[in-house]
């Protein structure tokens, strides 16, 4: 079966290992069967930012800078300022920082172009491991997650960011929040059928989520921790495919 390249390419590879090896290995072997690689706190603060050089020197094109800013903004400029310098494809901020955070975030971001392009930039809404009940009792949020999530959707494109980190269970409302068809939903807390949900409260299956308006997965363990990664990866984008047609 011959898979579409717009297929593969959606799938983000969550890199959650300690060492630069295991990090050099996984991306190695997966450069051919997924469009990105997402570096997390994980190994960043093993190997520090010199992870990222890590990552493209074994093969990666595009890597998914994923440190979650959140501060105040002129801290989250400088931070990204270095950021936008790395050639990273995408990087993360919190959307509860507020909308002159995430403003400045973007502006910084758009002022620091290499090779005339710039990193995206992504707004967290609800972290994919807050339950319902989590939400309201721990964080002192009223309401339901769907309508928290679409409000902190909206204050991000309100704010310039190109598109948000939101779970595969949010994704139809926001699509029906925001009409505009470029405005990126990437989504964590993706299981294939009979994977183990994790520390993952609300998942849903790459299909489903591609169904529902996702524009890109980001999937960790069960490619990463598989026996076979590489026949993990092709099995998501056949399914990816699959949803697709």
């Amino acid at each position: 079966m011959t898979l579409s390249p717009l297929a593969k390419e959606r799938i983000i590879v969550a890199i959650d290992v300690e060492t630069s090896a295991e990090a050099a290995q996984l991306v190695s072997a997966l450069k051919e069967e997924v469009g990105v690689f997402k570096i997390g706190l994980e190994l960043l603060t093993s190997e520090g930012p010199g992870a990222l050089d890590i990552l493209q020197n074994a093969g990666a094109g595009k890597i998914f800078y994923d440190v979650k800013l959140h501060d105040i903004p002129n801290t989250v400029a400088g931070a990204m300022r270095g950021i936008a310098k790395s050639g990273a494809w995408c990087v993360t901020v919190h959307t509860s920082g507020g909308f002159a955070m995430l403003k400045a975030a973007v502006s910084t971001a758009k002022q620091g172009k290499v090779n005339g392009s710039r990193p995206l930039v992504l707004g967290v809404t609800v972290l994919t491991s807050i339950s319902q009940d989590a939400l309201n009792s721990e964080l002192n949020v009223e309401g339901e997650i769907t309508r928290q999530v679409v409000r902190l959707a909206q204050l991000a494109q309100k704010a310039g960011c190109d598109g948000v980190i939101a779970s595969p269970l949010e994704i139809s409302a926001i699509r029906e929040a925001i009409s505009n068809p470029e405005f990126l939903i990437v989504t964590p807390g993706v299981r294939p059928a009979g994977s183990a949900p994790g520390d993952q409260a609300r998942v849903m299956t790459p299909g489903d989520a591609i169904r529902a308006g996702a524009s890109y997965l980001v999937i960790g363990r069960p490619i990463t921790q598989a026996a076979d990664p590489v026949f993990a990866a092709r099995s998501i984008a056949e399914e990816i495919a699959d949803a697709l047609r």
